[in-house]
């Protein structure tokens, strides 16, 4: 941990954004959930916006469905996003999408973060609280505590065991990472695990710390149609605060 920290005091880290945004929707009802707008602009142009104003990062490199990647590239061009670099498909799972992410960032990056282009509502400083422990740790991912009781449950449909509550987080995006220990620890990933629908996941693969940043609630991630409908709620409550 203190080699990282001291690191960051000398100079200001790359910081490499992967957006991943290549699923498959199957909830939207055939509609690609990336495309629809949130209170008038596409939910993955939100996730650009917010990372585009963020001063900690330095390039954005865009994952999606290959039938998808000229529309991107055309929002890039709307929005102006400057520091997209560029756009690439996906592969057949998460984690293969966020592979090809990865390995398209630039030879100088000393961070990735990975972030779920279906998180619109993410903050410039959100992104930033993240990346500082990123640097200070190595990784580090956005979190909030837990409010539901949470059961593990047996196939058979009955409970096995209630976990504590106090010591459980849902984890969001971004999750960010020394970008070097990350290809490492991937590539271990993919021998020894079958998929991961979470990056700090192959971290902790690899006997690494994960930090818990602490994060916002209103971070959620559109996954169903009543989603879009909370999300420009929770814009219009942030915004008149």
């Amino acid at each position: 941990m203190e080699d990282f920290f001291e690191a960051s005091l000398f100079s200001k880290p790359f910081l490499s954004a992967v957006i991943v945004a290549a699923g498959s929707s199957v909830r939207m009802g055939g509609k690609d959930k990336i495309f629809l707008p949130v209170s008038g602009i596409p939910v993955v142009a939100r996730s650009l916006l917010a990372y585009e104003n963020c001063e900690d990062v330095s390039e954005i490199v865009v994952v999606t469905k290959e039938a998808s990647v000229e529309e991107i590239r055309k929002l890039g061009e709307e929005y102006k996003i400057s520091k997209l670099k560029t756009v690439v498909p996906g592969g057949e799972t998460r984690a293969q999408s966020v592979k090809n992410g990865v390995l398209s960032v630039s030879e100088k990056a000393d961070f990735v973060a990975i972030h779920d282009g279906a998180r619109p509502l993410v903050l410039p400083e959100d992104i930033s609280r993240c990346a500082h422990d990123a640097f200070r740790c190595g990784g580090a991912v956005l979190a909030v505590p837990v409010t539901d009781t949470i059961k593990y449950g047996k196939k058979n449909g009955f409970v096995e065991y209630t976990p504590a509550r106090e010591k459980l987080f849902a984890a969001q995006t971004p999750q960010i990472f020394d970008i070097n220990i990350y290809k490492s620890a991937m590539e271990r990933a993919f021998r020894e695990l079958s998929d991961w629908t979470d990056d700090s996941r192959i971290f902790e693969n690899d006997a690494r710390k994960v930090f818990l940043t602490p994060g916002k609630r209103y971070n959620i991630k559109i996954t169903s149609p009543e989603d879009i409908l909370i999300a420009e709620a929770l814009l219009k409550g942030r915004d008149s605060e």
